[in-house]
C-alpha cells in the first residue's frame, strides 16, 4: 500500500490542523493505521491509532487535543490537531500496519511525512 500525508504546514500556537493520508488500496482490511510523528533530534513517538475493529489509542502528549478518524469508503485516514503548541512541530508519518488472523504484525507501511510547525 502507498500512503501519502498533506495537510500540514505553519500553524500559530493554539491553532488548529487536518492531516490526510490518503491509502492506494482498501483500509478496511489494514490491522492497525495510525499517526507518528518525529522531532529533529528526537525518536519517532506515537500520536494516535485505530484497529480495524474501531479501538483508538492516543500519546500522552496528544490525548484531549488530537483526533485519529477514517473514511473506509474513501480509504482516507485523518488527524484532527487542536490546541497545538510548540512541542507539535515534527514531520508526521501515516502508519499502516497489516497483521495476520492472529493480529501478529506481518508488514508496516509508511507515508513520506508532512511537516507540521508551530510557531508565532
Amino acid at each position: 500500500v502507498q500512503l501519502v500525508e498533506s495537510g500540514g504546514g505553519l500553524v500559530q500556537p493554539g491553532g488548529s490542523l487536518r492531516l490526510s493520508c490518503a491509502a492506494s488500496e482498501d483500509i478496511s482490511s489494514i490491522g492497525v493505521m495510525g499517526w507518528y510523528r518525529q522531532a529533529p533530534g528526537k525518536e519517532r513517538e506515537l500520536c494516535a491509532t485505530v484497529t480495524s475493529g474501531g479501538s483508538l489509542k492516543y500519546g500522552d502528549s496528544v490525548k484531549g487535543r488530537f483526533t485519529i478518524s477514517q473514511d473506509n469508503a474513501k480509504n482516507m485516514l485523518y488527524l484532527q490537531m487542536n490546541s497545538l503548541k510548540p512541542d507539535d512541530t515534527a514531520v508526521y508519518y501515516c502508519h499502516a500496519e497489516y497483521q495476520d488472523d492472529y493480529g501478529v504484525p506481518l508488514v508496516v507501511y509508511w507515508g513520506q511525512g508532512t511537516q507540521v510547525t508551530v510557531s508565532s
